[in-house]
């Protein structure tokens, strides 16, 4: 059984992630999708609400679970049994520190592979930092997130989710 993880902040999780997620799982036997706790991060959301808004966006898939990764990646990696480390690359600009990081990571634990994933091509500008600064000039998120998350960026923000085409928002084009 061939156990993975994909890990990051997901600060909030975006529907690029969720493609990840759902082509990991397609691959593996078991995915755990892990939330970092990153101390030189300020993140918009805690731990805990970063956790429950992934559970509730990877519910019914069934080979997908749900952790914190409280320290180093690869050491999580290795308690939790996962032999391969999931990563994404949305852009050339992503490759330089992934493959710093995927260097480190088979320094400190050799058996462990790392795989990066490109988006699809409908997700490869998305980024949870995007995604928060357009629901923050009250921009509508609902494109890029799942319901429940758009619902908690709004209320977070104070933006105004589904305003596309108002006043001082993007409209779609």
């Amino acid at each position: 059984m061939t156990t993975a993880l994909y890990a990051g902040t997901f600060d909030p999780v975006t529907y690029g992630h969720l493609d990840v997620v759902r082509r990991a799982a397609a691959l593996f036997d078991k995915v755990i999708v892990g939330v970092s706790v990153n101390p030189r991060k300020e993140p918009l959301f805690s731990t805990e609400e970063r956790v429950e808004m992934l559970r509730d966006a990877c519910q019914g898939m069934d080979r997908v679970k749900v952790a914190v990764v409280p320290g180093l990646v690869v050491g999580f990696a290795r308690e939790a049994g996962a032999s391969v480390i999931v990563r994404g690359l949305r852009a050339v600009s992503d490759f330089e520190s992934e493959l710093q990081m995927a260097s480190m990571n088979r320094a400190l634990a050799p058996e462990v592979e790392t795989i990066f994933f490109t988006p699809a091509p409908e997700y490869h500008y998305l980024s949870s930092s995007v995604v928060s600064d357009i629901a923050r000039f009250g921009g509508d998120v609902t494109q890029f997130v799942p319901e429940d998350v758009g619902r908690r960026l709004t209320e977070r923000l104070g933006g105004r989710s589904g305003s596309a085409g108002k006043e001082g928002s993007p409209s779609k084009s």
